[in-house]
């Protein structure tokens, strides 16, 4: 009676760390409560069916039925007579994280697939590989879409990470960026509201530069602005471009004058007086008229020169 009760208990204890580390769920447990079975003869009738399998299927380790292989990233068998995490699917071979061993961390065999090209879908729609390509149509049951051809489908430009709202002293250095993807790539140019030319024209307290990524078929922009003004206050604007199309975002820069805000500390604590003090708000009143002007432009990107 006691061996019904050990059985359910290592039962249920391996559930709860297999939900623990999901990367040991993956039939991990079962194998292990199935080590030592015979597969006896096989018998198809008794294999369960298969059914949704976003990387397809694979023999089981009986060699009989088939079971869902294991999709692009997941944790797997290099020896291909083991079938502790199972194997691989459609398109994918298992290999060594290298990625893991550049970081100096203890390498885990992980299911990759085996050709790293760019698909474009009928769809549209671009796909990091026909491994990523097929996980989507099982997924999310698109079964009309086909591959179009190798490599990315033609775009226009998406700004993925738009500059930031910035705010510093006079003097002081700052920096915007803006992240861009398209294919084919697009530039990236900067402009200030007021302003005619693109930046950094013959201002020699601006910089631009840019270079591919961080993503695939991306770019990135930034602009530095050195030893800030006063009159380099304003809306400063990331635009985009390729022959497909274009697409641009704003930030804005506030500059608190260091030399004033220095000789209000002076006089407050020399006279006790507090109501010197000019705090952020205050001091920018002068610039309320900005926001109400440039609020519905700002928001939308969108303003004419």
């Amino acid at each position: 009676k006691m061996k019904p009760l050990v059985s359910v208990a290592v039962l249920v204890a391996l559930v709860h760390i297999s939900q623990s580390f999901p990367r040991f769920y993956h039939r991990g447990w079962l194998r292990l409560l199935r080590e030592g079975d015979d597969c006896g003869q096989c018998n198809l009738d008794l294999c369960s069916k298969v059914m949704k399998c976003p990387a397809g299927t694979v023999p089981d380790e009986c060699g009989c039925c088939f079971e869902c292989g294991n999709v692009e990233g997941q944790i797997c068998d290099l020896d291909n007579t083991s079938r502790f995490y199972g194997l691989c699917g459609e398109n994918l071979e298992c290999k060594l994280n290298a990625d893991e061993r550049k970081f100096g961390d203890t390498p885990e065999p992980q299911c990759i697939c085996k050709s790293q090209e760019t698909v474009c879908g009928s769809d549209g729609k671009s796909y990091e590989n026909i491994c990523r390509f097929k996980e989507e149509l099982h997924t999310n049951s698109k079964t009309n879409v086909t591959i179009k051809h190798e490599g990315p489908c033609a775009t226009a430009p998406v700004i993925s990470l738009p500059p930031q709202d910035a705010q510093n002293f006079t003097g002081n250095d700052v920096i915007f960026s803006c992240e861009v993807s398209a294919y084919p790539m697009a530039n990236v140019e900067w402009k200030k509201k007021g302003k005619d030319s693109l930046l950094p024209g013959d201002d020699a307290h601006v910089s631009i530069q840019a270079r591919g990524g961080p993503q695939k078929y991306g770019i990135t922009g930034w602009l530095q602005i050195q030893g800030l003004k006063k009159s380099d206050e304003g809306i400063y604007t990331c635009y985009t471009k390729n022959e497909y199309g274009e697409a641009f975002a704003s930030a804005q820069l506030r500059v608190i004058d260091q030399v004033i805000l220095d000789l209000t500390v002076k006089v407050t604590v020399s006279s006790r007086i507090t109501n010197f003090i000019i705090d952020d708000e205050d001091y920018y009143d002068e610039t309320v008229y900005i926001e109400e002007d440039y609020d519905e432009e700002y928001q939308s990107g969108r303003y004419d020169d």
